[in-house]
């Protein structure tokens, strides 16, 4: 897309209103520091995550993007003009601290939102994922998925401890949930049921290979149990604190529930669904300790840096392994972002993409 003159671009915008985003004009971001780049960004996606901002909750859209590097800083040594990289949802500067860091994420009050034409990139060479380019052209949306949700839901999976051959249940078949019962599949689980209710979900579940359980049809819980009498091995979190129960109503518990209900004896559980850290129980619901530890139960939980786990996924991708790219169901242009962000909440698409 071009630009409409030298200083502004299209960027999507929330009004601060729920459920209301914008296509807006805002500055075109230039070179801060001399380990800065500027990528002009081909391709980006509406995240789950962005769905908390929609609603009102927090932060600016977009944090998973791709593009062509278009500028670099004097300090830039492993990136060039004309770069395809991977923009990751998170800045990590690689530094030594004495103490444990918490990462800066786009969409964050220190840095914008990615759904928009060009994007700043701090410490670019920690940061950014170069991708391959067949004669020119731009990369698959497979390697999009390596600016979060793919490597979120490969971490998931490690949470819980999972070993070759064990079974794992999945609750939530959101983007995260089924790239999650995806990467359990390229880690040769034996079984995995796959629990939602909306029946195109249920579908992709199907579709790669997952036992699918609709949570509306009856207790989830017991259907899995009448297939896995000792429970499942292993257990992800897909949905978080925004989870509804059969009757459509948020129960902020009730995933967390059926996960100590669900896996069996010495079992593990990986929680990639956000929990906010807020002292109110409503959204923040508290887990039974002593359930979890009568059963001898693991727990690993918490947000992923992509660049981590980048490297084997980009190499999957490469290689024909891994075609995570199938839970997209929509392309659009980023003019449509409002209709797009309204399609997304009411799940009539699997996972969006905007192309520039």
């Amino acid at each position: 897309m071009a630009l409409r003159n030298a200083t502004l671009m299209s960027a999507v915008l929330w009004t601060g209103i729920p459920f209301n985003v914008s296509v807006g004009q805002v500055p075109v971001p230039t070179i801060q520091h001399p380990t800065d780049v500027i990528v002009r960004v081909t391709a980006a996606a509406i995240c789950g995550t962005d769905l908390h901002i929609y609603r009102g909750t927090y932060g600016a859209p977009g944090h998973e993007a791709m593009g062509v590097v278009s500028e670099i800083g004097n300090g830039v040594k492993y990136h060039k003009v004309g770069d395809y990289v991977v923009i990751p949802d998170r800045i990590d500067t690689d530094h030594l601290s004495m103490e444990t860091e918490r990462y800066t994420a786009f969409g964050s009050q220190a840095l914008p939102g990615s759904q928009a034409e060009y994007v700043r990139i701090p410490s670019a060479d920690q940061v950014l994922i170069t991708t391959p380019s067949v004669n020119g052209t731009a990369p698959s949306l497979d390697y999009l998925l390596l600016s979060d949700i793919f490597p979120t839901a490969w971490a998931a999976v490690k949470y819980s401890g999972f070993q070759d051959g064990d079974t794992v249940a999945v609750f939530g078949a959101g983007p995260v949930g089924l790239l999650a019962a995806y990467s359990a599949i390229l880690r040769s689980a034996s079984k995995i049921y796959v629990v939602d209710t909306i029946p195109a979900r249920l579908a992709l579940a199907k579709s790669i290979g997952a036992i699918p359980i609709d949570y509306k049809v009856s207790d989830p819980v017991a259907q899995i149990r009448a297939l896995e009498p000792q429970g499942v091995q292993r257990f992800i979190d897909g949905v978080g604190y925004e989870a509804v129960n059969p009757a459509g109503a948020q129960q902020a518990d009730i995933i967390l529930k059926n996960m100590m209900a669900v896996t069996g004896y010495r079992g593990g559980l990986g929680i990639a669904g956000v929990y906010p850290n807020q002292n109110s129980t409503k959204n923040n619901p508290p887990i039974s300790i002593g359930q979890a530890w009568s059963n001898a139960l693991t727990v690993g939980m918490g947000a992923v840096n992509p660049v981590r786990q980048a490297s084997l996924l980009h190499r999957m991708i490469t290689n024909g392994k891994a075609k995570p790219s199938f839970v997209f169901s929509k392309e659009a242009r980023i003019e449509e972002a409002p209709a797009m962000y309204a399609a997304f909440e009411k799940h009539q698409e699997s996972k969006i993409v905007f192309r520039f």
